[in-house]
């Protein structure tokens, strides 16, 4: 076994020096050692002058370190109390001596973890530390439930608005007017668009230097902090803090909101969702919709919409959106294509094989082992893909499209999507339904199961969108 001797001496204690120096305990160590069977010593960790109130000594940090990386099976000390003074440190150490399964063994105490008995005692001791632990979250929680109580704030990110002082909040004058004039536009206009514009018209910037985006003012909005309450653990609390804002104003903020709130239930099922990236600015385009009314009637239109566009305004990305449905039937009646049309494939794939700025594999190096794109292989891919996905509804359709589809590049002038690849079916993983396809080494017979790679490569697709795909922008 491969033993770790420790020594420590106090910086203040000249009897330790005298009758307990790193020295002797190292001679008593080693006679310890001595006396059993097939142990030796593969160093010594020795500290003189340090306390044993805290863990920042060198030489045991140099020991916590060997230990991490395997090369020590015991820790052998003369005392616990060379080891730590602290039971919290004492407590510490012996988990992460259990964590990489290291004995530890005090000689005069007889404290030997690598014994039934030595680990009865350690398991005792862990337990209490961890009863210690959770009786000092719990009296944490009540201190800070008591501080809601007395509308004193618990700490945390300082709303804007205030500033922090003396563990207390102060009102900020200057960024107090901003609070107002968020409140004042919205409870006038009604639009939190408009709330936002008003800002962006006065540059008005956060404390970052950045204008203010969107969930930011809505944030602000909900934040019962600026009545001069607190809200702690889903409880309200009368603050100590000054309001900057009445609490009529507040209220009426909240009506606003929750008037505005749909009840019209989304039913369109977005296939592509988490996929799609627009290509002008690298935003997520997320899924949303809009109500338009003619005639008493209402209809509800679906989109893929530019991320930029909600936490900035319209202009701020020439993409903006694009119809979901002429999206989602645009690329799944090309790729129903591709996979019938064998020479297509073969120009493809001839292309990705020997086009080093073809964007397949990118950032990648081909070894040895690599093997060049199959069009056989990725036809196959594509008819699973197709197949299955008529077999599939609901969240597992949604499911099945993201173990084939990478992600989708978005523009007005081509739309770009990353397949997952792998030569390998028997690979392939989670995805269970009948199948025959292809012939020779990659015909599958009916009921296998077809599975998707753990590493997969990536196979590029370039579609020119036809006309009329982008929705008309208002």
């Amino acid at each position: 076994m491969r033993c770790a001797i420790y020594t420590r001496v106090s910086p203040d204690n000249q009897a330790e020096k005298d009758f307990s120096s790193c020295e002797a305990q190292e001679e008593k160590i080693k006679a310890f050692v001595k006396s059993q069977n097939n142990w030796e010593v593969l160093k010594v960790y020795s500290d003189v002058g340090y306390t044993g109130a805290n863990l920042n000594r060198p030489a045991l940090q140099e020991l916590l370190q060997d230990i991490k990386i395997g090369k020590i099976n015991a820790v052998l000390v003369y005392k616990i109390d060379r080891l730590t003074r602290s039971p919290k440190d004492f407590y510490q150490l012996i988990e992460i001596f259990e964590k990489y399964n290291v004995s530890f063994i005090s000689i005069t105490e007889r404290f030997d973890t690598s014994t039934p008995a030595g680990r009865l005692l350690r398991n005792i001791m862990l337990t209490f530390a961890q009863f210690e632990r959770e009786l000092a979250s719990e009296r944490t929680k009540d201190k800070m439930l008591e501080r809601a109580k007395k509308g004193m704030w618990n700490g945390g990110l300082v709303p804007y608005g205030y500033k922090r002082e003396n563990k207390k909040l102060v009102i900020n004058l200057k960024e107090a007017e901003v609070v107002r004039l968020i409140y004042d536009t919205y409870v006038t206009t009604g639009s939190l668009f408009k709330t936002y514009n008003e800002l962006k018209k006065q540059e008005i910037k956060d404390r970052q230097g950045k204008i203010f985006s969107k969930s930011a003012i809505h944030y602000i909005l909900r934040n019962i902090v600026y009545t001069g309450k607190l809200n702690y653990a889903g409880k309200i609390y009368q603050g100590i803090h000054q309001p900057i804002i009445s609490e009529e104003l507040f209220n009426l903020a909240q009506e606003i909101h929750h008037e505005k709130i749909k009840t019209l239930r989304v039913y369109k099922d977005f296939l592509l969702s988490g996929l799609v990236t627009c290509n002008d600015c690298g935003s997520i385009m997320t899924p949303c919709y809009t109500n338009k009314r003619k005639e008493e009637k209402r209809t509800r239109y679906y989109y893929y919409r530019c991320t930029k566009t909600f936490k900035m305004d319209w202009n701020s990305c020439s993409v903006r959106q694009v119809n979901a449905d002429r999206l989602e039937n645009f690329i799944f009646d090309n790729l129903e294509r591709i996979s019938n049309d064998k020479i297509y494939l073969e120009n493809l794939v001839f292309r990705l094989n020997n086009d080093p700025e073809s964007g397949y594999r990118s950032g990648h190096e081909l070894t040895e082992e690599s093997s060049p794109l199959s069009s056989q292989t990725l036809q196959n891919i594509l008819k699973i893909f197709l197949k299955s996905l008529a077999y599939q509804k609901g969240i597992e359709r949604n499911l099945l499209i993201k173990k084939f589809i990478k992600n989708i590049l978005y523009s007005k002038e081509q739309i770009q999507i990353n397949l997952y690849y792998s030569n390998d079916f028997d690979t392939f993983k989670n995805s269970n339904f009948p199948l025959e396809i292809g012939s020779g080494e990659n015909k599958k017979e009916e009921g296998t199961s077809v599975n998707f790679s753990e590493n997969p490569q990536f196979v590029l697709f370039k579609m020119a969108p036809r006309a009329g795909l982008e929705p008309a922008t208002t």
